[in-house]
């Protein structure tokens, strides 16, 4: 073998085995039992300081060298084994398994803690996650802005500083529409208790209707919904609440977009560097766009609306058009992942400003909680009324995810865009999704973005399926126009 496809067969095991310790997650959120965390935090701290060497080994500098790509693919292929070899190596293995290992016994701490509503007992645990984290940070940094070398953990090529600056220019106006819509009554909500059962059943006939390929993975319920793997081996989890099922539609929807772009990457790139999402922020776009523009449409909520009586009866709506209302009621709450499409985004600016804060040393671990209450204080006017609704209620920061938040935005945004570019693409799309019909909408999204895996940079994977350079534009004007319909501003 010449040396790029010595390179391409080591980065194959690789990859392999870094969908293993991605199992190893999942199993920890889904099936684990309660007492092993402990034994996890070790067998991930091992598997971590195997991939971390293979990761940083010195051959593939060596190979590197001499390597020439075959084609558009392999020279992308070599980008990313590159950018990954540079980013790697700068972190010390001992300091790379001792993240693996604390993160790994944090998210179990987290869970307890925010079960008993006691943040003093997760505190100390969060001290040393924040320590190692500011640690890694600034071994990436290199003597630069340790926040920003976190990001591009998740979102290469944008900076705190960035997404600051887009924060700032959207808020004036998310702030003043949620003023105008909170003036206005609140639609009807749903009324009785709904089977968690018969919830799961629809959850999975969403994820159908979706696209969700269940020859290659599976639905469980976890704390926090998400979605794990890649390629042939794709998962998804939701959650539910029988005075709540939209929490659990709504989040399936939600992972179906995550799992969907991971399905169908092209199966030629599995098990290379760019065989999954190329970013957080791509990735978002995919299970925002699923779950809001489409998922929350008038034309789909009247195809679930139907679908809904049909599993559970009567529940107090009396019409399709009193359904869409319900669906995008915008109401006060504490949770960001069930916060309606007008206030998620002001959610993912706290959370951005605080763990900006307490990675350049501006916060400490013991004055978060108070800065968190603070600021939800401030911005959304009523105060936190236990810790699971603030600063308890997301393992991100508990696994050492920091710099990962934003990204949420700015997914929110790429989706705008998207949004925009596939009305434009697929006229009448509405008689489709009224039908329970995604398929336009969701092969629009395959061929011009979801199969292409990581080929191109996040930035430059959104302007070649829109044709346009991404801004938050689009995204406010989708907010303007459909909750000045739906509350008649």
């Amino acid at each position: 073998m010449d040396a790029f496809e010595q390179l391409l067969a080591f980065s194959r095991d690789t990859q392999a085995l870094g969908q293993i310790a991605g199992r190893l997650g999942w199993d920890q959120e889904t099936m684990m039992p309660a007492g092993a965390g402990a034994q996890r935090g070790e067998e991930m701290a091992a598997i971590e300081g195997v991939l971390h060497a293979r990761r940083s080994d010195p051959k593939i500098a060596e190979w590197l060298e001499t390597a020439e790509a075959p084609d558009v693919a392999g020279a992308a292929i070599l980008r990313e084994i590159r950018y990954g070899f540079d980013r790697t190596r700068k972190v010390p293995t001992d300091l790379a398994r001792r993240i693996a290992q604390v993160t790994s016994e944090a998210q179990t701490k987290w869970a307890q803690s925010r079960a008993d509503e006691d943040v003093a007992s997760f505190l100390p645990v969060l001290e040393e996650v924040v320590a190692l984290k500011r640690e890694e940070g600034q071994a990436l940094a290199e003597g630069g802005d340790v926040y920003d070398a976190m990001v591009a953990d998740y979102e290469r090529g944008v900076t705190g500083s960035d997404i600051a600056k887009i924060f700032d220019a959207m808020r004036p106006g998310l702030v003043d529409l949620r003023a105008r819509v909170l003036d206005k009554p609140t639609p009807r909500a749903l009324d009785g208790t709904f089977d968690s059962v018969k919830q799961l059943a629809l959850a999975e006939q969403l994820a159908l209707a979706f696209g969700y390929d269940f020859n290659h993975g599976r639905i469980d319920t976890a704390v926090h919904p998400f979605s794990s793997g890649s390629g042939l081996d794709v998962r998804i989890t939701t959650r539910t609440s029988e005075t709540d099922p939209f929490n659990c539609f709504y989040s399936t929807i939600h992972e179906v977009g995550h799992a969907g772009y991971e399905q169908n990457v092209d199966h030629a790139y599995l098990l290379t560097p760019l065989g999954c999402g190329v970013s957080m922020g791509v990735h978002e776009s995919q299970s925002r766009i699923y779950e809001n523009q489409l998922g929350r449409s008038r034309a789909f909520t009247g195809w679930l609306f139907n679908q809904m009586q049909a599993s559970f009866g009567s529940f107090g709506i009396e019409n399709a058009d009193e359904f869409y209302a319900a669906v995008n009621a915008v109401h006060r709450g504490y949770i960001r992942t069930e916060a309606d499409e007008l206030q998620y985004n002001l959610h993912v600016m706290l959370r951005f400003g605080l763990e900006r804060a307490l990675m350049i040393g501006d916060l400490s671990v013991g004055d978060l909680e108070a800065a968190w209450n603070d600021r939800f204080a401030a911005d959304f006017g009523y105060a936190v009324d236990k810790p699971s609704n603030g600063m308890l209620q997301d393992v991100h920061w508990s696994v050492g995810l920091f710099g990962y938040f934003p990204t949420y935005s700015l997914g929110n945004i790429y989706a705008g865009c998207l949004y925009e570019a596939l009305q434009a693409d697929v006229p009448n799309l509405d008689a489709d999704l009224a039908n329970g019909n995604t398929s336009r909408a969701t092969h629009w999204l395959r061929d011009n973005l979801q199969k292409h895996g990581a080929l191109r940079s996040p930035k430059d994977t959104i302007v070649h399926a829109t044709g346009a350079e991404p801004t938050h534009e689009p995204l406010m004007r989708y907010l303007e126009n459909k909750f000045s319909e739906i509350y008649n501003l």
